[in-house]
């Protein structure tokens, strides 16, 4: 139980974290006002959680004008998405033990 239970990764018990992180498994990019929308946050939360996830180099971010206005997208780094399936997979041995 304790090989299965150091499998998970801290950065992922927070569920904002784990909502982020989610869709941007299936979304090459994710700009903030989608996350802020689909995860009903407001700027200050969703901007603290996305800050760590990025200070532990899970997400990468990128600024651009659309028109004239900023448009601030995310995506996950490839060792977001190893850190991230790796975490599913030791969810996944917790809920097969009996």
């Amino acid at each position: 139980m304790k090989k299965i239970i150091s499998k998970l990764n801290k950065a992922f018990d927070n569920k904002v974290r784990l909502g982020i992180m989610s869709m941007l498994m299936v979304n090459d990019w994710v700009d903030f006002k989608t996350f802020k929308e689909m995860l009903e946050l407001t700027d200050g939360r969703l901007a603290s959680h996305i800050k760590s996830l990025e200070e532990n180099k899970f997400i990468k971010v990128k600024k651009e004008f659309v028109g004239r206005k900023p448009l601030t997208s995310y995506s996950a780094t490839a060792i977001g998405k190893k850190a991230f399936k790796d975490h599913l997979d030791g969810l996944e041995e917790l809920l097969k033990i009996r």
